[in-house]
């Protein structure tokens, strides 16, 4: 990865014909905003993270869908308030906006946007490889080693600080369950060969404390 996580964005921009100057200034904002200081997991890292990974995923598309891609990876969750649903609706029109003012083209906006939407229910179209390449970045973090996916969960956790305790492991229980009740987590094949198996241990792992911390010993 450049040591500048910038490039990515800068040249992803570059390939759809973007106009640089505007790019700088978007990047500014980008960086801005995911130094806020409630973010613990959802920060500059995790953006980087996914930008890397979708690129990776996403090496057999077009290079201009590859671009595309990258730009939504920056962008997913540039706004993060711990409000599902509002906060990728809010990124992706960050996104529009910028895109929009760089030049560039309207079918690559239209994409960048439907592909930062995706990641509210977190999931891709049919036959849709540049969501799929997106969706299973953002869910690299499931398949990391136990000590990085327990540091994963407590960020989290602090993010959605203003809920009890009894409401968090409710909540987190659904979306644990909800998670290993798909066929599969991944939905390329380079990233269930890479992180499927580790991915659903952690999340197996998590559940069976997060039952136990609310008595519920099923």
């Amino acid at each position: 990865m450049p040591h500048d996580p910038g490039h990515r964005w800068h040249s992803s921009l570059a390939r759809l014909g973007g106009d640089h100057r505007v790019g700088r200034d978007a990047w500014a904002d980008l960086e801005d905003r995911y130094g806020e200081p409630h973010r613990r997991y959802h920060d500059l890292a995790h953006a980087t993270a996914v930008a890397h990974d979708a690129e990776h995923l996403a090496a057999d598309l077009p290079f201009h869908e590859r671009a595309v891609v990258v730009l939504a990876a920056w962008a997913h969750d540039v706004v993060y308030d711990a409000v599902p649903g509002s906060d990728e609706q809010r990124s992706a029109e960050w996104l529009r906006r910028w895109l929009t003012r760089a030049g560039v083209a309207a079918q690559h906006i239209d994409q960048a946007e439907a592909l930062v939407l995706a990641t509210a229910a977190h999931e891709a179209p049919e036959g849709d490889f540049a969501a799929a390449a997106l969706l299973d970045a953002d869910l690299a973090i499931l398949g990391a080693t136990p000590t990085a996916y327990a540091a994963y969960v407590d960020k989290v956790r602090q993010e959605y600080a203003r809920y009890p305790d009894d409401a968090w492991t409710t909540g987190r229980i659904a979306v644990l369950e909800s998670l290993l009740g798909r066929s599969t987590l991944y939905l390329t094949e380079s990233a269930r060969s890479r992180w499927e198996t580790a991915a659903r241990r952690n999340l197996r792992e998590e559940l069976t404390r997060c039952r136990g911390a609310r008595g519920d010993h099923r």
